[in-house]
């Protein structure tokens, strides 16, 4: 379900939130992104982008990024040029194990994400636009709920949404999210270190 929302609060940095960038997330994504509104928004710029229905190919493939939404999402950050930088996804229920599974890293070449709470998931963004298309410092994440999710879920994908959408970088959204997630916060900077070395995502 397409959508397009620009809010301009002034000098400041750019943020881009992108949904439903494969399948049939942007069903589920866009009742998170229609939610945010431009008090939730810090200094600078916030885009939203919800894209329509597309056929399903894993972020974390390459050749997703040849394909027309791959190619939409492309246009869009180096539009943007972005310096927090969120997908917003969703999950079936039965691929919840395997996202969290800590053998991801063997079977998919990425950590395995991390729960928030009440199903909700956040890990980086695919490493094949991570380490190409944004700097050391840059924010970058993936944000997963379940797909048609229950008010609760819907609830926390929103709250984190918005603590994406005031932070005015990494070191403020870590300082953020660290009062009511921290132990999520030290594991993905572990994840970070183990698998980005000295190019954190988080």
């Amino acid at each position: 379900m397409a959508y397009f929302k620009i809010i301009d609060k002034g000098k400041g940095i750019n943020r881009l939130f992108i949904g439903g960038v494969h399948g049939k997330e942007g069903l589920s994504t866009f009742k998170a992104l229609t939610e945010i509104r431009e008090d939730d928004v810090g200094d600078g710029k916030l885009t939203i982008y919800n894209c329509d229905q597309s056929p399903y190919m894993s972020t974390l493939n390459p050749l997703y990024y040849q394909s027309k939404v791959g190619k939409e999402v492309l246009h869009l950050i180096n539009y943007y040029q972005p310096q927090i930088y969120m997908e917003a996804h969703c999950y079936k229920q039965e691929s919840y194990l395997k996202l969290i599974d800590p053998g991801r890293r063997t079977e998919k070449g990425v950590p395995p994400l991390i729960e928030l709470e009440k199903g909700v998931l956040i890990g980086s963004a695919s490493p094949n636009i991570r380490t190409t298309l944004f700097k050391r410092d840059d924010v970058c994440i993936t944000l997963e709920m379940p797909c048609n999710p229950s008010e609760d879920s819907l609830d926390v994908y929103i709250k984190v949404l918005r603590i994406l959408a005031v932070s005015s970088n990494r070191d403020d959204l870590e300082k953020r999210m660290k009062v009511i997630y921290p132990k999520q916060v030290e594991t993905a900077r572990k994840y970070a270190r183990e698998f980005f070395g000295d190019y954190p995502p988080f």
